[in-house]
């Protein structure tokens, strides 16, 4: 029996909730009273409620994001339902902005705002039996100096199978409409050397995989340098994540990161949009020269891997633009281009634009854009599709020869905006398509409506397939691997025929 079980339905399985051990750890007296039960969206919602309440607890603590949001609204209902007098308390970005788009009425107590000290006092007073007579709580921002860090929390099992979520800082100074983080403008760092020793800690333990949370790693250069430095001083292999602005790369940070391994660092990067009339509209800080030697620099003198975001649908951002700031990507750059829909989330400044451009969402997570005045509704559901397929064929790295071909002109986005709708004419789906199935009909369009040469494309696909380990190639590249690997495939082949003619 716990008084306090701490809860959250994660996107994946790899994922660990930082926040429920944040909220664990700084629960003073009442620590060992709490225990973290974490699981998987898309649960039976009847089999997570029956798992917390084997703990027969007086609290459930609920963190509510955007990609569990509905899954929780769930959960409270059938928690109140059987367990009436368990006292539910949520928390999460989704719990702390009006308005709420999903029904979280079930809850008794919703916390707004960073919940470790209001977490505690509400648990402490809850289980003396003092009922808080307002429901919604809201919370100052914390001192990271005086909260209690919750790496220890993290098991064996999260170090062995899932990623581990750490952060130096909390807020960001730039006020990006569609961003939460802007609401906090504050950047508030924890205190280094505490800091270190905990990821010290971590990676005696044998954490390799550390995935920075900071929504600006890059702003303060003493805390950038000094990190790097902790993991610089390291044995490779290992590997960590850091989100950075693109503008911001002093010398002492180049410096550092050229000195990086392959494999060992990734750094997402912010552009969203290279437009300067759209960034200035949605509050963006857009330096573009700086950005084009920042990404230079990233591409031809570092090992590091990128992740570049840019946002279809920002209020007065006709496809044409989205598109020129595509093309323009491309052109700097061989890294993974994550392509993302405009969400209007609960506590941001969108609401502004709504009238003016014309912007219509969905009234359900992830509240996506359905609609602006530049763009239609088909040209949203194409552009959905279009991301889908150009994580499947670009950002996964499987086809970096054969995707190529589309564009030889560098036309890039209208010559996949025509594969993509192609492609979904063809399959009508956009996942649970196979590697060979997505090779073959790549193959396909290349030949048979780009006019491409079966020898151009049939060489290029081999070369994409044939470099993954231990996996043949498809019957109909089989005539354009190289001599040594054709001869490999047809003795194969021939083996499986004599094997299947003795069975």
């Amino acid at each position: 029996m716990k008084p306090i079980v701490l809860t959250t339905l994660n996107a994946r399985y790899s994922h660990a909730s930082i926040a429920l051990r944040y909220l664990k750890a700084n629960l003073k007296e009442l620590v060992d009273d709490a225990v973290i039960r974490e699981f998987v969206i898309n649960t039976n919602v009847q089999t997570i409620a029956e798992e917390i309440l084997v703990h027969e607890p007086r609290i459930v603590g609920v963190g509510v994001y955007i990609w569990n949001a509905s899954d929780v609204s769930e959960l409270i209902q059938v928690l109140k339902k059987v367990a009436p007098e368990t006292l539910i308390v949520l928390g999460g970005p989704e719990a702390s902005h009006f308005p709420f788009r999903v029904d979280l009425d079930a809850a008794d107590y919703i916390i707004q705002g960073e919940g470790e000290v209001a977490f505690y006092e509400l648990c402490r007073d809850l289980l003396a039996e003092k009922r808080p007579e307002q429901r919604i709580i809201r919370s100052s921002m914390v001192d990271p100096e005086q909260l209690v860090l919750p790496y220890a929390l993290y098991d064996d099992e999260d170090v062995a199978h899932r990623h581990i979520y750490v952060e130096s800082s909390r807020g960001c100074p730039f006020l990006c409409e569609f961003c939460l983080s802007a609401i906090d403008e504050k950047v508030r760092y924890f205190p280094l050397e505490p800091l270190l020793e905990q990821f010290e800690t971590l990676w005696r333990r044998g954490v390799r995989n550390f995935k920075f949370i900071d929504r600006t790693f890059n702003l303060n250069i003493r805390f950038a340098n000094a990190l790097m430095d902790f993991f610089l001083s390291k044995e490779p292999p290992y590997f960590a994540h850091f989100e950075v602005i693109p503008d911001h790369f002093p010398e002492s940070i180049k410096e550092r990161i050229a000195h990086f391994p392959p494999g060992s660092l990734q750094l997402e990067v912010g552009i969203q949009t290279l437009n300067p009339e759209i960034a200035d509209n949605i509050n963006r800080p857009l330096r573009i020269e700086k950005i084009k030697r920042n990404l230079a620099f990233l591409e031809n003198e570092t090992q590091a891997h990128m992740h570049l975001d840019l946002i279809v649908g920002l209020p007065g951002e006709p496809l044409e633009s989205f598109g020129a700031n595509l093309d323009a990507l491309c052109a700097m750059t061989r890294s993974e281009i994550q392509i993302g829909i405009l969400k209007k989330l609960s506590g941001t400044t969108l609401s502004r634009h709504d009238a003016l451009h014309g912007m219509i969402y969905a009234d359900t997570p992830p509240y996506d854009v359905l609609k602006t005045d530049k763009v239609s509704f088909k040209e949203l559901q194409q552009m959905k599709r279009f991301a889908r397929f150009w994580d499947l064929y670009y950002n996964s790295g499987n086809f970096n020869a054969g995707v190529r071909l589309l564009w030889p002109n560098g036309d890039v986005f209208a010559r996949f905006f025509a594969f993509s709708d192609w492609i979904y004419g063809r399959t009508a789906a956009t996942h649970k398509i196979a590697l060979e199935r997505l090779a073959a009909l790549l193959f396909e369009y290349l030949t048979a409506v780009s006019g491409v040469a079966e020898e151009t494309a049939g060489t290029a696909l081999a070369v994409d397939l044939g470099k993954m380990s231990g996996r043949r190639l498809p019957a109909f590249l089989s005539p354009y691997a190289p001599s040594g690997e054709q001869q490999e495939q047809r003795s194969a082949s021939g083996a499986t025929k004599r094997q299947a003619r003795h069975t």
